[in-house]
């Protein structure tokens, strides 16, 4: 699943992501963590992995989710 970026928090690796029909999802540390980035920008294109209702995989839209 693809969102874009609407607020992220260096301090605390967590933050929103606008999905394409404008709903707002929160990701934790966790989910940032388990991706190899190390920083996101508002604006920016993501991929999600989803576990039920939790966002628990970041990563940007270019990058391949694990399989």
């Amino acid at each position: 699943m693809q969102a874009t970026v609407r607020t992220f928090d260096p301090a605390t690796r967590s933050g929103t992501v606008f999905l394409d029909d404008g709903t707002v999802l929160e990701f934790g540390a966790p989910a940032f963590d388990a991706g190899p980035l190390r920083l996101l920008r508002s604006g920016q294109r993501v991929r999600l992995v989803m576990t039920g209702d939790e966002v628990t995989y970041v990563t940007l839209s270019t990058f391949p989710v694990p399989g």
